[in-house]
This record gives structure tokens, sequence and C-alpha cells, in this order.
């Protein structure tokens, strides 16, 4: 390959290449199939309609079985105090050690009954399948998915173990007392070493050789609609001790307890769970292939009333890290998420409770709340970066989306935000962002294509080269004119109007290279469209004679929209 043709691939990766054609993308675009979003719908989202009959249905069941089933719940909880406040007398809040002898023996069958009692009186019907590990065999519990409240249930058909909740928690009146007698781990917000703490509590009880009781863990950390397994988050295996895996279902026609960021509250949860009357459900086991699980569960049968919220519980065999997977929980959470996820049949994504908070900055943005789902675990870890950088990015996103339907950039968004006209070389620049081709830019496509293509064409090196090449006359300073110059030869348009943009730049009359420097670290996307004069004077120099070739620079700033035509014209020849 001669050194035309070698600055010709170079500047093909750019969006200068193809300049006569459009629809042409450049070859070296780096579109790896995991930067693709996951075919999975949004687990944060859960939508259940409820038709006529089915709302007069809940009101007529609810006017007899909702008060019933409220008073048992409060006659319940009252019985459960006396004997948590045995349990806990003498006891501080943050467990130094573990509570044992007659006040374990007394209280803990009779709180695990009380917990089952409570379940039934609100109408749930629990099947479980598998045998419990004991503390010795598996000190944690993880459980999934984590799709509600309800999901404490696991805590009761477990046997009570430890949870891991907020310090908070352990204030309220009566529930605080009750949630004591399990020996939780505490967090503490007000804490700054309260994640290290945490992380230390779990495996000093997780090591105890079983002194202290199991530990249960949601290792999603929030809630979803069960359609996926979402990241898990380490804590739970670092240790590097054997885990149970927990898994949860609630084969219902009518899903009554799904809380997610987007759908029913609490309170309408509670209200809609207790309307539901009971409902008998037969129950088959059957070898599941290819997996580690001895049994699945599968439901036969349906009433076409409405059903009341049946749990099918399964704990599947203890899982034993091998010693990769102790030294990297992250790889040993992968690995059980990996065979929860095949006993389930439900796919995995990278979507974290980041996602969630990406989610909520998006609807405060007038960003549609799906804005935010860019599988943050994946895209940090992949690209490097950070919370901080992701949200700066959202707010640059909503700048530009804030006046399209449906919170997506089209070409046209596009070339407004950057202040430039549609030419062949944006669209190219475009092309490179929108990664499934179908002519719209969404978030995690913008946070991509800013990471991938225009963070690495943005460095000190290149915005120094850059301010030389509009500095016409090398007096340190750009002007108005210099500046459209350059840009028409880079884009193509012998008539571009560059007011508008220079304005945002410049000061006064003309820009400095701080100035210049400030605006290209905070725009990336024009790094792009910068090089690519670059790009097109590299190939011109090389194809010139090679006596003539040491004479004019690479950077040359003589430079005017008549000889960009000429080196464009000289890249395609060859």
């Amino acid at each position: 390959m001669n050194r035309c043709a070698e600055a010709a691939a170079v500047a093909a990766s750019g969006p200068g290449a193809g300049v006569g054609n459009a629809g042409q993308r450049p070859p070296r675009v780096p579109r790896q199939a995991s930067f693709f979003p996951p075919p999975v719908r949004n687990p944060f989202v859960q939508q259940t309609r409820l038709g006529a009959a089915r709302r007069i249905q809940i009101f007529f069941l609810g006017i007899i079985l909702l008060p019933i089933r409220a008073l048992l719940l409060a006659l319940i909880l009252l019985l459960a105090w006396p004997f948590a406040a045995i349990s806990t007398t003498c006891c501080p809040e943050k467990l130094t050690h573990p509570i044992t002898g007659w006040k374990r023996k007394i209280t803990q069958p009779v709180l695990k009954f009380l917990g089952h009692a409570m379940f039934f009186s609100m109408g749930f019907i629990v099947t479980v399948k598998g045998k419990i590990a004991s503390p010795v065999e598996a000190p944690i519990f993880v459980v999934a998915p984590h799709s509600t409240f309800f999901d404490g249930i696991a805590c009761v058909v477990a046997g009570l173990p430890s949870i891991v909740s907020r310090h908070e928690n352990v204030q309220v009146p009566l529930i605080g007392r009750i949630l004591r007698a399990l020996q939780p781990v505490l967090v503490s917000r007000v804490d700054p070493d309260s994640r290290k703490n945490t992380i230390n509590e779990i495996i000093r009880r997780a090591t105890s050789g079983g002194e202290w009781p199991q530990i249960l863990v949601f290792p999603e950390g929030t809630c979803t609609n069960r359609s996926c397994l979402i990241t898990f988050k380490p804590g739970a295996f670092i240790p590097g001790v054997p885990v149970q895996p927990v898994l949860l279902r609630y084969p219902n026609k009518l899903d009554t307890v799904t809380w997610t960021w987007q759908g029913y509250k609490f309170i309408q949860l509670c209200v809609l769970t207790c309307c539901q009357p009971f409902t008998k459900v037969e129950v088959e086991c059957r070898p599941l292939p290819s997996c580690m699980i001895c049994l699945h569960i599968l439901t036969k049968g349906a009433t076409v009333a409405g059903r009341t919220p049946q749990l099918l519980e399964e704990f599947m065999p203890v899982q034993i890290p091998n010693d990769e997977e102790k030294s990297d929980p992250v790889l040993f959470a992968s690995t059980v998420r990996n065979l929860m996820a095949e006993a389930l049949r439900i796919p995995v994504t990278d979507h974290t409770y980041e996602d969630c908070r990406l989610m909520i900055s998006a609807g405060q943005l007038t960003l549609p709340m799906e804005a935010g789902l860019v599988e943050f675990t994946k895209i940090s870890r992949k690209l490097k970066l950070d919370w901080d950088g992701i949200c700066k990015h959202l707010d640059e996103y909503a700048a530009i989306a804030s006046s399209s339907k449906g919170g997506r950039i089209g070409i046209e968004e596009f070339a407004e935000y950057l202040k430039l006209p549609v030419s062949d070389v944006l669209r190219q620049l475009f092309a490179l962002f929108d990664r499934n081709h179908d002519g719209s830019i969404d978030f995690r496509e913008y946070v991509i294509g800013l990471a991938v293509l225009c963070n690495p064409a943005n460095t000190e090196e290149i915005i120094q080269v850059a301010f030389k090449l509009f500095d016409v006359d090398e007096d340190g300073f750009i002007t108005e004119e210099e500046f459209a110059t350059i840009l028409q030869a880079s884009l193509g348009v012998p008539d571009l109007d560059v007011s508008g943009l220079f304005k945002e730049i410049a000061q006064g009359d003309s820009v400095s290279y701080e100035e210049f420097k400030s605006f290209a670290l905070k725009h990336p996307e024009y790094a792009k469209i910068f090089t690519t004069y670059l790009d097109l004077q590299t190939c011109h120099v090389f194809s010139l004679p090679k006596e003539v070739q040491a004479t004019p620079s690479v950077v040359s700033n003589k430079v005017s929209p008549e000889s960009h035509e000429e080196s464009t014209s000289d890249k395609k020849d060859n």
C-alpha cells in the first residue's frame, strides 16, 4: 500500500470518509456486538391493566377480604412483638455477638410460625421445593429475582436468617423490634465507612463456622419486573464461601405484587393483593436438562377468577466457589446469576441500580425514563466511565433531544446543536453514533459515541494542532474569518455561516487558545470534525511527488475551500 492509500485508510475512520457517498459507513468504526442494547424490555417498569370486570370483582371481594386480612395482620404483628422484645432484651442495636441460648430456642420457632401465619392471612399459598442448606453448608442465601416487598417471605421460609437492612429501619415502632430479632447487618447512611464496615461484618459472620445465623441477600439491589436478572452486586460473594441460590416465582394470571420504579405504589399493591381470594394450584416437578438444578417447578391449572399471589420458591443446590471465584467475587456473582437465569429461563442484562437513578434523572429532564437505561455496569467497565461523567452526558443529551419527539436525536437536532448545516461530513459523523442504523441516536448510543469516537480524538495534542490549523496568520488568536475558512473546507460547504458557532467559543472578536481548548473539551463532538481536515490534508500531501512533500507541512494552515476540493479528489482517485 502506498503512502496515500495509508493516509486514506486513516481518513476513512473519520467522518470525512466517503464525502461523496453519505450512505457508505466507515469500515473501521468499532461496533462490538456487546455494545448493542440487550433484547429485553425495561426491567424497572410494570404496567398491570385492570378491566372493568376485574375492578368490579376486586371491589366486592375487597369489601369482605380487606378488613379481615388487615385485622389478622395487625393481630399477628402484636403477637410477634413481645417475643421479639424478649429475644433482643439487653442486646445493642448493632450486635457484636449472636443471640443464643434460651432466648433463641424459645423465640425463633414462634416468630417463624407467626411469619408463616402472616403471609397465609394475606392470602399467599407457598410451595417450597429443594432442601434448605445448613449454616455450615451455605452461610449465605442469595435470592432472585427481587421484584416486591413480599419477597420477605423468603426470609420466613429459610428459617429467619439475618438480612442486610438500613439502620433507620430498626427505629420504626413495632416493626423495628421484630427486625432486630432477625439479627440484621445494619447499614448506616451517615457513616462514610458504612460500605466497608458492612462487607467486613458479612465476612465475619459468613466465616464464623455456623456461630451466626445465615445471611439472606437480594444481590440485584433493587426491584425489577422479573423479565430478566440484572447485575448482581458482589457483596454476598466477597467472603468466598458457599452460597445457596433461592428462586422466586409468582405464576399468577393477575400480577398484583410487582413493585418497580414505574407502576403501582406500595399501598395500591397491598390493597390489590389482599383483595385476591385463595387459589389452589398443582405443582409438578421434573428434571431440568443441561443445568445444575435438580428440579424445576411447573404450574398447572388456573382459575378464571382473580387469583391470590401464589409464591413458588425453590432452593437450588449449594454453589461452592472455586479458587478463581474466591479471589474474584464479580466472577462468582456472574456464575451464580447465570445458573439462576438458566433455571428461571430468563435472560441476564448489565442493568444496575444506577440505571434506575439515570431513569429518574431522565424523567426530570423531560426525557422518556427509558432514555436512562444504558446498562451502566457494561458501559462503565468497558469505556472507563464514572457515574458523574455519564450524568453530565445525560444533561448534554437532554439539551439536544429536548426539541425532538420521543427523546431521540435525529440528524436535524444534531446539526442544530452543533450549529452546523446538514452536510455529507456531518451525516458521516452522525452515522458513527447511530449504532443500530435506525436514523436516530438514543442516549446509550450518544454515550458510546462520545467515549469511543470523540474523546480519543480530543487530546491535548489534537487540540493544539487544530488551533494552529485555524490560526492562519499565526498570531495566537483565531478570527471569525479564519474559523470560517477551515470549517468551510472541512465540511465542503463554501458558503457556510459559522457566526453562531464562533460566538459560542469566543469571548470577544477572536478566540484564544485557552478559550478554544475549553470549548473543545466540553464539546468533544467537534474534535472529529476538526481532525477531518487534518486527514484530508495528510492525504493531499502524501499524494504529491516526493520532492514536493518536504515543502508543505501536514498541518499547514494556508488553506482554502478550493484546495480542500482538490485533496478530496486526490483521495478518491487513490
